[in-house]
């Protein structure tokens, strides 16, 4: 098991998006207690707009079946609400998607042209990659670009404090493309709109797809200083 990061610049460090989970129980306890802490994050005038649904146990497991059924009915997805990413994604923004996405698939031995094969591991993500517990961030339709970068600060702060206690996560926007049936199994309020899912649980250490490191560009490429 990865040891537990000890202060943030190792939760930091040890962070990544991990796509294999072992069968591990997560305490329910030590579960909310990081989602407690976890609201001392930033919110602009103390909005707090994140409001989220915590799946585990036999819940998870009824869903998992919905989405196995739901991904043979509509492959393509429902209606979205947003797009992950903008419609003609530019330079560097698309070099760097496509890099990360190469060396997933590359890990995995799937090459570029079996498109079936990597629709089939895509397929994963609606089965949480094993993972024990499902999390979900949903946002009140009133809210604007400043509250969603507000969900961000918290569900960042989530997976940092997820690695000081041992555990791991995957957030997941992939979940925008199905949000009418999840909107109907938690029977979300219609006012509420999916932002994210997230995977949460302890990662299986051995599991290829978990080495992946996605590269950071450099400081000197995404900042620059005045006055230093």
């Amino acid at each position: 098991m990865t040891d537990a990061a000890k202060t943030v610049s190792e939760a930091l460090e040890s962070r990544r998006s991990i796509r294999a989970f072992q069968d591990r129980p997560v305490d329910g306890a030590l579960l909310r207690a990081i989602l407690e802490k976890a609201s001392r994050a930033p919110s602009g005038g103390n909005l707090q707009p994140w409001h989220l649904y915590v799946v585990g146990g036999e819940r998870l497991d009824q869903f998992k079946a919905i989405m196995r059924e739901r991904l043979q009915d509509s492959p393509g997805g429902e209606n979205r609400e947003y797009d992950v990413y903008p419609p003609n994604l530019i330079a560097p923004y698309r070099d760097r998607r496509f890099q990360v996405g190469e060396d997933m698939y590359g890990l995995l031995g799937i090459p570029r042209d079996d498109k079936a094969a990597r629709l089939r591991w895509f397929a994963n993500n609606f089965q949480f990659f094993g993972a024990p517990v499902a999390l979900f961030c949903y946002v009140h339709r009133t809210m604007g670009p400043p509250q969603w970068s507000d969900l961000g600060m918290y569900l960042q702060s989530v997976m940092l404090l997820l690695r000081e206690a041992g555990l791991d996560s995957c957030p997941q926007e992939c979940w925008s493309l199905y949000p009418q049936t999840l909107g109907e199994f938690l029977q979300a309020p219609d006012e509420w709109m999916l932002f994210t899912g997230m995977s949460i649980g302890y990662r299986e250490e051995n599991a290829e797809v978990n080495q992946l490191r996605a590269k950071r560009a450099p400081l000197d490429e995404i900042a620059e200083f005045h006055g230093f």
